[in-house]
């Protein structure tokens, strides 16, 4: 199955970064495609974006100064399908874009995405003290898999603090 395209830009506000795609994405080609995935409604929701997006607009988002990557490219079933070589692999390669980039914020969608780049053993919902890329903003946000247990209104929430973050005067 073919990986899927990353939507990366300099001047980016916020890079968000998944695990890997899904199969479903891989075989549409675009990010967060899976029905049962909830990240269009929470971005909505959150009000980073002005209205519901749906997955075959992905690269849409670009002119709101977002941008998608993945810390491993190759699609799978599940996160549990991703080889530990995969992921160092795709700790070095999302270091790489992140450098060159810069995103203001680097979103990690799900905290084990974040403890796989970082290699921390644990992290919080939200900004993260320290930064592991020179002027890159960590933001740690729950998964938006349809999987996930935590009510959608405490998901949102955490969502919710980054867009109060980007519409401040913080940045």
């Amino acid at each position: 199955m073919n990986e899927i395209r990353d939507h990366l830009d300099y001047g980016l506000t916020i890079l968000f970064i998944g695990f890997n795609p899904s199969l479903r994405s891989g075989e549409v080609g675009h990010h967060y495609a899976n029905p049962r995935n909830n990240f269009w409604r929470i971005l909505h929701q959150s009000g980073l974006t002005p209205r519901l997006y749906e997955a075959r607009e992905d690269g849409q988002l670009l002119k709101l100064g977002y941008g998608f990557t993945n810390i491993v490219a190759r699609p799978t079933r599940g996160a549990e399908d991703i080889t530990r070589s995969e992921y160092q692999l795709g700790r070095d390669i999302l270091k790489e874009k992140l450098e060159q980039f810069r995103p203001q914020v680097a979103c990690f969608v799900g905290k084990g995405v974040y403890t796989e780049f970082s290699g921390k053993s644990r992290s919080d919902w939200g900004f993260q003290q320290e930064m592991l890329v020179d002027g890159v903003q960590e933001f740690v946000a729950p998964s938006s898999s349809g999987l996930v247990r935590m009510p959608m209104d405490e998901i949102v929430g955490i969502y919710r603090q980054l867009n109060e973050y980007i519409q401040s005067d913080e940045r």
